[in-house]
């Protein structure tokens, strides 16, 4: 599960990083940030 997790929050940040220096698509592009940092923060808080 946490590999799954880390590969789910990297997918993630490189979307980000694409849709925000790519296609500028505004606030839309923020959220998945958003879900990157928190699938980060549920593994360190579960321990896995």
């Amino acid at each position: 599960m946490r590999g799954l997790l880390y590969l789910i929050a990297i997918i993630l940040v490189i979307g980000w990083l694409l849709g925000f220096f790519l296609f500028s698509l505004g606030h839309l592009i923020h959220i998945l940030l958003i879900f990157a940092v928190i699938s980060i923060l549920l593994s360190l808080i579960r321990g896995y």
